[in-house]
């Protein structure tokens, strides 16, 4: 055949097929309109799960008249003019095929009134971009996009709709998450003529909580930590998840840049790392948080349903979100958060009522002995403790505890040691209930946190080897390991290029003992390609000294003393992570007085 133009309706079908998935993506195109109009409440109708209707209604600024059949027409739009604008988008939509490509695979009317227009004005259209015939219509200022009948004109695409219940779940899921990215903004969601959600603008940082946690329940403002961290012109603010606080599925997880609602490698990759050491295997972190930065730093043109961006300096970005992610869960102390049980929990108090973070606790439950314990020739918590206080001897806190205070004020945050139930549970009393700790998994992660910053200070004691290994490599790669030569060096490899494609590795740190060397600097410079840099060698330090703190931590079942509990809780208060042991277990919980009360239904 002869190279021919493709019919315009055609062509939109085609773009559609980029823009237009299902239901939710056309919710998510005409809502971020919606933004861009400066709409201070918007409500979005549904029927059949969005198979039958889309009606979404705005209060903002409208569109003219004579500016409707261009809105209606593809590379139409009013937010970019130049390529200047392009390289520095600031609303959410700028490529002028939303409605076109919707109006090519459903039966599309645009209604739409400016504040100083007489009466609004309506068009239809068939994705043709012909034909438009504006009418009057008593329409208030806003517009209206009534979308019927997707996908009547292309069956194929049709029967891969799935259930009204599946579908519409996916629309609600969707306005939820845009919901989080303006809280200026108001929200009616209906389904069948039904209201689900009705959220109202939230101004202040009370409602904006509130909003939160009716999106993604109380829990989550409960045991979250507040963010506001900036640095090089970024900025990132919102709340994260304690780990204790986690989900066994990625779908508490809201990120925002400048606005926009993304997905992102680059940041799940940041946040896997800053979660990497405090979080159960097999469960995932929560949190909703916005990155603030220049818009000419991203570039948001990346995908047509504009769901991805890339980082001009994804280096750089990356860095700043591990790190601020990282700090603000390290700050955590008891006397910031405290893990108590549900305020609703149920009697009589099982496993089943509990919490996840206090279940572990009473799922390994020993079984009683009436005995009194049998000595061991194990050492204590405070002999294992003085093993290293030589290294940081302003940190040791091993020594006689004072008497239990009794001004509230001047009680540490953890309390003074009452008891050691069954040899693995310290017992302390705080002026507002009781703590529960696991001494074990405390212990272990205050040791682990002591290692890792006798790791961190000066420099890394090196392992020669015998034999030099010699590594065949790309020649890009090999390009990389001569560029980062002194990132290796600082790290304990000493890593040189040795031809076009190969690499000698002669040295490495002696803490990594015999893992696979070759294997590691692969990897490493497969992350560095990937993301810009490595995280490899800093886990693999990580896993060696997160062992060694686990076989050096105090052994479960063994008696400890007054004294070695109380110095436990004290070096617990000035422990970075202490909410959570090495594998990410909670090390301690905390039971209020109301909490005590409601067992026994006292006030009731």
């Amino acid at each position: 055949m002869r190279i021919h133009s493709l019919p315009i309706q055609l062509v939109n079908q085609i773009a559609a097929g980029e823009v237009v998935e299902r239901p939710s993506s056309v919710v998510k195109e005409l809502v971020e309109n919606c933004f861009d109009a400066g709409a201070g409440h918007i409500t979005i109708e549904i029927e059949q799960g969005g198979a039958r209707l889309i009606k979404i209604r705005d209060d903002g600024c409208g569109i003219v008249k004579e500016d409707l059949s261009l809105a209606l027409s593809r590379h139409a739009t009013s937010k970019i003019a130049t390529l200047q604008d392009l390289e520095q988008v600031a609303s959410m939509g700028f490529r002028g095929e939303a409605l076109p490509s919707i109006s090519s695979v459903a039966r599309l009317t645009l209604i739409s009134r400016t504040g100083d227009a007489k009466c609004a004005w309506c068009v239809t259209a068939d994705g043709s971009e012909q034909n438009f015939d504006p009418q009057p219509d008593p329409h208030p200022q806003g517009t209206t996009v009534d979308v019927r009948d997707l996908f009547y004109n292309t069956p194929a695409r049709r029967k891969f709709l799935k259930t009204e219940k599946t579908e519409f779940a996916h629309i609600e899921t969707l306005i939820k998450r845009m919901a989080l990215s303006r809280f200026d903004i108001g929200f009616t969601l209906l389904h069948n003529q039904k209201e689900v959600l009705n959220l109202k603008p939230a101004a202040t940082d009370s409602a904006q909580e509130h909003r939160i946690a009716g999106i993604c329940g109380s829990a989550f403002i409960e045991n979250s930590v507040k963010i506001d961290f900036a640095a090089s012109g970024l900025q990132l603010t919102g709340w994260v998840g304690l780990p204790t606080f986690s989900r066994s599925q990625q779908d508490m997880q809201f990120f925002y840049v400048n606005g926009r609602l993304i997905r992102d490698k680059l940041f799940s990759h940041a946040v896997k790392q800053a979660y990497q050491d405090v979080l159960f295997h097999g469960r995932h972190s929560v949190f909703v948080l916005y990155l603030t930065l220049d818009p000419t730093l991203v570039d948001v043109n990346a995908h047509p349903a504009k769901l991805e961006v890339r980082f001009r300096e994804g280096r750089l970005v990356h860095d700043f979100l591990f790190t601020a992610l990282h700090r603000s869960l390290a700050k955590v102390r008891p006397e910031h958060c405290v893990v108590s049980l549900d305020d609703h929990v149920s009697l009589p108090l099982t496993p089943d009522v509990l919490p996840e973070q206090a279940r572990p606790i009473f799922d390994q439950q020993p079984v009683y002995n009436p005995r009194p314990p049998q000595q061991t020739s194990l050492p204590t918590v405070a002999e294992t403790i003085s093993a290293y206080a030589s290294l940081y001897p302003e940190e040791s806190v091993v020594q006689k505890q004072q008497p239990p205070l009794t001004s509230a004020q001047d009680t540490p945050p953890l309390g003074y040691a009452i008891a050691h139930l069954h040899n693995i549970y310290i017992l302390a009393e705080t002026p507002k209930g009781i703590i529960l700790v696991d001494a074990h998994a405390a212990h272990e992660r205050v040791t682990y946190e002591r290692l890792k910053k006798q790791y961190q200070s000066g420099s890394i004691p090196r392992q020669p080897l015998l034999l030099p290994i010699k590594i065949n490599v790309s020649s890009a790669e090999a390009d990389l390991a001569e560029q980062e030569h002194e990132f290796f060096g600082s790290l304990g490899f000493e890593l040189n290029r040795s031809g076009p494609e190969t690499i000698i590795l002669r040295s490495t740190p002696a803490l990594l003992g015999t893992i696979d060397k070759e294997q590691l600097i692969r990897d490493v410079l497969a992350d560095i390609t990937e993301h810009g840099m490595s995280q490899r060698i800093q886990e693999q330090s990580n896993q060696l000294l997160s062992t060694i703190a686990c076989h050096g931590a105090v052994r479960a079942r063994r008696r400890l003393g007054i004294d070695e509990m109380n110095a436990l809780l004290r070096d617990m208060e000035q422990t970075e992570r202490i909410g959570q042991c090495n594998h990410g277990r909670p090390t301690w919980i905390e039971l209020s007085t109301n909490d005590l009360d409601k067992f026994f239904m006292r006030g009731q």
